[in-house]
């Protein structure tokens, strides 16, 4: 897993827990779906309970699906693997106690409750779980535990009425999580991962949205042929398209007029229709048709399945993890906006989120794009593509303004890097158990894991000494590769990508004389990242007009477009690794070539952004330090290419420059005199 992935989750996790820790009773996070919840839920749990042992976690699951008992089988799977061990799960059930009066242990720290055991007439509903709050909570002349309870309501858009009526008496802590909380009933985001952060992270998939009202389930099927055999040949995943239908009374004639004549012209396709009665389930897989339609969903899910179309009304709304679903076609008419979110989240998962790093760029382009047709969930912000100018012609374009970049080397290859020199002889002290050092060394950086399995090559002796020995590995490893004279190398050679895409974000500037042009035509207003971002892109465009090459110079009349432009990071190679426990990769926002054929890169920061966001200073002054680093290497291997770091404090633009290895900061004045040196 990228170090970006647990960086932006392990951020979110330090925010809640800072939140639960002061005065604040009730809080919301949201996630989209696909970004973890569930393993960032364990982790806060486990940050509580490890400093808070009066501290019991009730989570309420919805039912749909399986959801709890799925939430449960992840912490009972953590808690086990070593991973989070203060965590002590258990599932409430109403059959653990066959027709006697149920009852629920109290030797647990977190209870998982699906929603709906607890409503009017449940066997809970009739005395058991107020019986057990008040075991858990009270301390009356010498009996109940004095416990804290702290309420976790997953998926927090759907109602729990009959938890919420007794909150007051029993929960001192409630947290609320969803991809799609209800601003109506106060939740409002206190902690929050952007759609936006968890795609940048490759968490989640990019969507390209289709919103022709003439699409047909004809038209996913044609796409769903077109990457079928890429996405098994480089990603090794099977790709699935979902299809959802309506609800009630439409739900068949859907069926049997759009979807069914659809499917029959592809016979080579394998499908399944999952309704809510085993009855209406329908499926082609004659195999699978012999099993009983409750187990088609696990089958289904797999990355090896061989299902390719899945066809369904709310079933998997919630709950059915299925990364390599990629395509949605929805055929429904729908009045539940939240509905839409939701189901949009079930193709957004990465199919290759462990060893993402180790895929292709042209696979990991591929798992990353998600294909939808359909309503346009409101919590989506809108995407414009964007080509380059094709009067200049994209190609020219492409090969007239060249971006050298930077990578870390494979370690492997580094013959200065000696593992054995590093590692010490193991005593003749009892070994750890190899379950444990196994999970110890895969929560190491890949580059490590793969100096580890390269160096044992079979041997399990050698795997054993290098396992045990993790951490002194890492130390020399981390001091090892941030000496980029040794482990920086030059990559490849690369330029805009033909075509991309950008958020709408409200953050606007019109921009005329780039290289890129709006894909739909219209005003050419395009939005950055940040305010910052827009106002300095306003400092370049003035910067280009002067002193950037034109495009295509020896066109008559000229173009009046200069080589310059966001780099937008959808497609992008231009990049740059630099390590900070882990490799992680810097995509500037800007590129411009000017007229003597240098290459200028930018990767722009705010000051008061940072603080807007929380982040203290340290943590700023370390990643501007981090980058600062990079630039400064990078610097010296592209003479040819300058660096800046322009950070906005206040008013002021101060821009740190790198430049044939060295490093100086100057004004916004200085920087566009420099410019045409």
């Amino acid at each position: 897993m990228q170090q970006e992935v647990r960086d932006l989750q392990q951020r979110a996790v330090g925010e809640l827990y800072e939140l639960l820790c002061g005065n604040k009773r009730e809080l919301t996070f949201r996630a989209p779906t696909g970004s973890g919840k569930t393993h960032m839920m364990a982790d806060l749990m486990q940050r509580i309970v490890s400093e808070m042992p009066d501290v019991v976690f009730l989570v309420s699951t919805l039912s749909k699906g399986g959801l709890a008992a799925q939430n449960y089988e992840a912490f009972r799977r953590l808690a086990d693997d070593g991973t989070f061990p203060a965590l002590k799960p258990h599932l409430i059930s109403s059959e653990i106690a066959g027709e006697e009066r149920l009852h629920i242990p109290t030797d647990y720290n977190v209870y998982v409750l699906p929603r709906d055991l607890y409503k009017k007439n449940s066997r809970l509903m009739q005395g058991a779980m107020l019986a057990f709050l008040r075991t858990m909570t009270e301390n009356f002349m010498g009996t109940g535990l004095n416990k804290r309870i702290y309420l976790i309501k997953d998926e927090c858009h759907q109602a729990t009425k009959n938890l919420d009526d007794i909150s007051e008496n029993f929960f001192t802590r409630i947290l609320n999580f969803s991809a799609t909380p209800k601003l109506a009933r106060g939740q409002r985001p206190d902690v929050q991962i952007t759609d936006e952060e968890a795609v940048s992270a490759n968490l989640i998939k990019h969507i390209e949205l289709c919103e022709d009202a003439d699409a047909t389930v004809e038209d996913a099927v044609e796409k769903l042929l077109e990457i079928q055999d890429d996405y098994r040949n480089l990603l090794g995943v099977n790709p699935c398209l979902i299809i959802q239908i309506s609800n009630k009374d439409k739900a068949e004639e859907e069926w049997t007029r759009k979807i069914r004549p659809a499917l029959d012209r592809h016979q080579e396709l394998k499908w399944m229709k999952i309704m809510d009665k085993p009855k209406d389930c329908d499926t082609n897989d004659a195999v699978k048709k012999r099993l009983p339609p409750e187990r088609w969903k696990d089958y289904a899910k797999g990355a090896g399945s061989q299902i390719d179309v899945i066809v369904f009304k709310m079933i998997i709304s919630e709950g059915w993890d299925i990364p390599r679903a990629c395509m949605l076609y929805q055929v429904r008419d729908t009045q539940s906006q939240q509905l839409d979110e939701q189901v949009v989240g079930r193709v957004r998962r990465n199919p290759r989120l462990l060893d993402f790093e180790r895929l292709s760029p042209e696979a990991q382009q591929l798992s990353m794009t998600a294909w939808v047709w359909g309503l346009r969930p409101e919590s989506m912000q809108r995407t414009q593509g964007v080509t380059l100018w094709e009067q200049a012609g994209i190609e020219d374009i492409r090969q007239q303004i060249r971006v050298k970049t930077t990578r870390l080397a494979n370690l492997k290859e580094r013959k200065d890097f000696n593992v054995a020199d590093v590692l010490k002889p193991l005593d003749n002290t009892a070994p750890t158990d190899i379950f444990s050092l196994y999970k110890k060394l895969s929560r190491q950086p890949a580059e490590l894991q793969d100096l580890c399995y390269d160096y044992a090559s079979g041997d399990t002796s050698r795997w054993w000494q290098f396992a045990e020995q993790t951490e002194r590995v890492r130390k020399h490893f981390d001091t090892y590769i941030c000496d980029y004279d040794k482990t920086m190398e030059v990559g490849e050679e690369t330029s805009f990508p033909a075509s991309s895409s950008y958020t709408a974000t409200g953050n606007s500037l019109q921009v005329r004389d780039w290289v890129w042009r709006k894909r739909q035509g219209g005003v050419p207003r395009y939005d950055f990242d940040s305010e910052a971002e827009s106002d300095f892109a306003c400092i370049l465009q003035e910067a280009a007009a002067k002193y950037g090459q034109p495009v295509a110079p020896e066109a008559e009349p000229p173009t009046g477009r200069f080589l310059w432009g966001k780099n937008f990071p959808q497609g992008s190679d231009i990049r740059y690794e630099y390590y900070d426990g882990g490799i992680h990769v810097s995509y500037p926002d800007f590129v411009m070539k000017d007229r003597s054929g240098r290459i200028h890169v930018f990767e722009v920061k705010s000051v008061n952004l940072a603080i807007g966001k929380q982040i203290s200073e340290d943590e700023y002054k370390h990643k501007i330090a981090c980058l600062s680093a990079c630039y400064k290497a990078s610097s010296r291997l592209l003479p040819d290419h300058i660096f800046y770091l322009p950070v906005l404090r206040g008013d002021a633009w101060h821009i740190h420059k790198f430049e044939r290895g060295e490093e100086s900061t100057i004004s916004q004045e200085q920087f566009k005199n420099s410019i045409n040196q």
